[in-house]
């Protein structure tokens, strides 16, 4: 398998990695703060803590890597309605994940703009990831390789929109770590499962004959 793999393997395997990085980087960071609950405080407050840094450069990392891995995907799914659109949406969440990581949650000292930065990045981000993925279904239904992954990503997209509205309309009073950690779990297994599916693909590709 190794000797399959070449740069154009390079998309697959920063979506595999990526995923791994944030939820990693999560729970490292989070368990090493005395009386932080991974179920009561938000992602975003763990960036204001002594170890915030990790929490900062994985967010950073995977915006980075899902844009590599976007590219990725633009060069080998089928082109259908809304696909571009789709792309350049998700290629924009890797963007904002890096706004999310400049850009810290409202704290004593910090300038106003840097907390409404983040809240609109991160609510943005809420929104735009459903929206991405759901503009690219027709394409992966129209696109023979890539058809039995079309459902999955069409419930990951309604899933990703329903639980953002919801942090949107209701209080999670008591477990707003535990319901906004949902939300980016179910952004970062769908990207772990295509990247893996993508990278599978690429592996069962025939090598092309030496001229």
């Amino acid at each position: 398998m190794s000797k399959r793999l070449n740069i154009h393997s390079v998309p697959a395997l920063v979506g595999i990695v990526g995923p791994i990085v944030v939820a990693v980087g999560d729970l490292a960071a989070s368990s090493s703060v005395p009386g932080y609950s991974l179920v009561r405080d938000s992602v975003s407050s763990l960036a204001l803590t002594s170890i915030g840094w990790l929490q900062s450069i994985c967010f950073l990392a995977m915006g980075l890597l899902l844009v590599i891995f976007v590219a990725g995907l633009f060069f080998n799914i089928r082109r259908a309605r809304v696909f571009h659109a789709g792309i350049v949406l998700l290629a924009l969440c890797g963007f904002v994940l890096m706004l999310i990581a400049t850009f810290h949650m409202d704290h004593p000292g910090a300038p106003p703009i840097d907390g409404t930065i983040h809240t609109i990045a991160s609510y943005g981000l809420g929104l735009l990831f459903p929206i991405a993925i759901l503009s690219l279904t027709p394409s992966l239904k129209n696109t023979p390789n890539w058809k039995n992954i079309f459902i999955y990503t069409l419930i990951a997209g309604v899933l990703a929109l329903a639980l953002i509205s919801g942090a949107l309309l209701a209080e999670q009073r008591g477990w707003f770590g535990l319901y906004e950690r949902i939300i980016i779990l179910n952004a970062l297994v769908w990207v772990e499962v295509v990247a893996i599916h993508f990278l599978r693909l690429l592996l069962r590709q025939e090598p092309k004959p030496q001229s």
